[in-house]
């Protein structure tokens, strides 16, 4: 449930603490979890989503910098697909480590595929290389950030002239709606205030328990991140919406052979998901 709460700096004591000890407690969950499945995904499993792969395009002989990368199992994915160099950023030293190894598994070393344990509001500093080709982040990244401004500010200045920025992320619509059938309306879209959760268990595995249950996040309106981006000078190429999700938002998903979730068919669609792609002009 949606706590709100703030203090005189407008900001929970203690967010980023809190969020950065939940986040480590996840990663050994999520390394053994079958929702990874990091065996298939070594054996060669492709886990990129099939949009993000058509509206990425080629990433052969690019650079690409993941942020918020978490264990970098999406990184590690670009760098299959071909990129030539690509460079993860993530603030868990636990889930940088288990990046790290999981790129040695996979036989890339740092020069192909590089991990750096850092707050994106620092990845201008942390990252090894000035600008990249593809900047890449999204699946429930933004929600952990309290300025999307500076966050947008960040992301377009480490894209390379005649690159670009992608986002792929979960619909801020579904945050408003009640955790049940996603049916009734019973949060302010428009709402500014972070909200305090205290949840024992991770996406993956609702058996493995959590240490440190605290978490602070943020919702943010797709008009206040379109407009943080293209702020920052990025000329926005396209903003798709897509009516499937990645895990059951709500109680009543099915699946079908795509792996997606949805709503069942008789239900009106809603976006569930949304990408974007903004390029920074040569």
């Amino acid at each position: 449930m949606h706590t709100p709460t703030s203090s005189n700096s407008g900001l929970p004591d203690g967010w980023r603490e809190a969020n950065r000890s939940n986040w480590d407690g996840r990663v050994p969950i999520h390394v053994a979890s079958d929702f990874y499945d990091l065996d298939a995904f070594r054996a060669g499993k492709e886990v990129l989503r099939d949009f993000e792969v058509a509206e990425v395009g080629e990433v052969t002989g690019r650079t690409l910098l993941h942020l918020q990368c978490h264990f970098g199992q999406d990184t590690l994915a670009w760098a299959r697909r071909g990129a030539k160099r690509v460079v993860g950023l993530d603030f868990s030293e636990p889930a940088v480590e288990a990046a790290r190894g999981l790129a040695t598994d996979l036989g890339m070393g740092p020069d192909r595929a590089a991990f750096v344990a850092a707050d994106v509001y620092d990845a201008r500093e942390a990252v090894p290389d000035p600008v990249y080709d593809i900047v890449y982040t999204g699946t429930g990244a933004l929600s952990w950030l309290p300025d999307i401004r500076s966050w947008a500010e960040t992301a377009a200045s480490l894209v390379a002239p005649g690159g670009f920025l992608y986002l792929a992320e979960f619909h801020p619509i579904t945050d408003v709606l009640d955790d049940g059938t996603g049916s009734h309306v019973v949060h302010d879209y428009f709402s500014r205030e972070p909200w305090i959760e205290d949840e024992t268990d991770t996406y993956t595995d609702s058996d493995a328990k959590l240490v440190h249950t605290r978490s602070v996040e943020w919702q943010h309106p797709i008009g206040d991140v379109v407009s943080a981006i293209c702020a920052t000078g990025l000329r926005l190429e396209f903003l798709h919406e897509h009516d499937v999700s990645l895990f059951p938002r709500f109680d009543n998903f099915v699946t079908a052979d795509d792996g997606y979730y949805r709503f069942p068919a008789e239900k009106p669609k809603i976006p569930l998901m949304y990408s974007l792609k903004a390029t920074r002009p040569l």
